[in-house]
């Protein structure tokens, strides 16, 4: 029975990054050996063994075989005579096949060393094929790790997406790993990836109609609206790595796919459609609610936020209540970052100050000044009071502008 390091953790040692979660493969053993051993049975589909102190998870050798749709469609082989070279061969990319022994030695015999000072992602064998989520997966470690594909693995990314294996893909999975992407530090990458191998019209049809359609004549018409949607992103990552904010640059002109041919770029009648397309992308993808709702906003909002120095008072405090801003000023915080990233996503415009943001927040912030206490004091409650309210924060933001001007 011998026991070694695998995958991730072994892959992010070798990049110099912290190691989140340590994976284990155990060659040699039976399921009965580990439970003597004061393991606990875990695995359903396969032998996967929790330590008894350390809780990490050790999972025998195995092999495996397709034998259904999707990635779950795997039957699997497990016995003490499973080698750590076939267990490795199984794995996805060669930079996840390498494995660590107690001495610390590398047992390498797929390259997967070699890949990783070079920044390449490779698949380990033709097996690679046989599971769609690895389209996902590759386009991922691309936004995280920020490695070139090899050319022979995209052939093989498009075979999959030729295929009906994507349509097999459970939505919690698919989100999962857009989520880490976005995470990433490219995560404009896994778009680009997915839309590389035309994987991106059959996941996300409505990031992919982006591509071709034209800009407003003011913010250089050669940039399409997808090339916009990536140097959003790009500008997002920029400013923020919190992964909503990064999201709602991603998908905040979505309803722009759906303009009608007698409808100049410049109208501003898609950002009631995108809400739509958002909430309909979000449902599919059973994506978090606090993801939804703000990149909502940022698709209705964000064209008013661009103007919002050239509003009336009234018009500012509208646009604060329909933003909730007095009630979640944190998620007005994040709306303002996402607006900004959508001003510098267009040549030219990329370190641009966007003194909008700062304009709205002291807008807020005088509003908020208004002392409610001294009306109630002054014996205005009800429905008048809170018509006092909204006059004396009309009256502020008035002042504010005055002295701004």
């Amino acid at each position: 029975m011998q026991t070694y390091l695998v995958g991730g953790a072994v892959r992010d040692k070798l990049l110099g990054l912290p190691v989140k979660d340590r994976d284990w493969v155990v060659v040699g053993a039976t399921p009965e050996v580990m439970i003597e051993q004061g393991f606990k049975a875990v695995g359903k589909d396969f032998p996967v063994f929790l330590h008894p102190e350390t809780k990490e998870e050790y999972a025998l050798a195995r092999t495996e075989r397709k034998s259904g749709k999707g990635y779950k469609g795997f039957t699997f082989h497990t016995s003490p005579d499973v080698t750590l070279e076939e267990d490795l061969r199984r794995r996805d990319l060669t930079v996840n096949a390498i494995a660590e022994d107690e001495k610390g030695n590398l047992i390498d015999p797929y390259g997967g060393e070699a890949d990783i000072k070079q920044g390449i992602l490779r698949h380990v064998s033709g097996a690679f094929v046989e599971d769609p989520l690895r389209v996902l997966r590759i386009a991922r470690f691309a936004a995280t790790l920020g490695f070139k594909i090899a050319p022979e693995t995209t052939r093989l990314l498009k075979e999959i997406s030729a295929s009906e294996e994507l349509e097999t893909l459970v939505p919690e999975r698919v989100w999962t790993e857009m989520e880490k992407a976005l995470s990433g530090k490219y995560p404009a990458r896994f778009i680009l990836v997915l839309r590389s191998c035309d994987a991106l019209k059959k996941l996300f049809p409505e990031i992919e109609a982006l591509f071709g359609i034209p800009q407003p004549e003011e913010y250089h018409p050669e940039i399409d609206t997808g090339l916009h949607t990536i140097m959003c992103l790009n500008q997002s990552v920029r400013l923020t790595s919190d992964s909503m904010i990064r999201f709602a640059a991603l998908v905040h002109d979505l309803g722009k796919a759906t303009t009608p041919a007698n409808e100049l770029p410049s109208h501003h009648g898609h950002e009631a459609r995108g809400v739509k397309i958002i909430g309909k992308l979000c449902k599919r993808y059973r994506i978090p609610n606090k993801y939804h709702e703000l990149a909502s906003c940022v698709s209705k909002f964000h064209l008013d936020c661009h103007r919002i120095q050239e509003m009336k008072p009234t018009t500012v405090l509208k646009k604060l209540e329909q933003l909730d801003a007095f009630r979640r000023p944190e998620r007005f915080e994040q709306f303002l970052i996402a607006c900004e990233a959508d001003a510098r996503g267009r040549a030219g415009f990329e370190d641009r100050d966007y003194p909008q943001a700062e304009y709205f927040i002291n807008a807020l912030k005088t509003a908020n000044a208004v002392d409610t206490n001294a009306l109630q004091e002054k014996g205005i409650e009800g429905k008048t009071l809170g018509e006092e309210i909204k006059k004396q924060r009309i009256e502020n933001i008035k002042q504010m502008m005055s002295q701004i001007s």
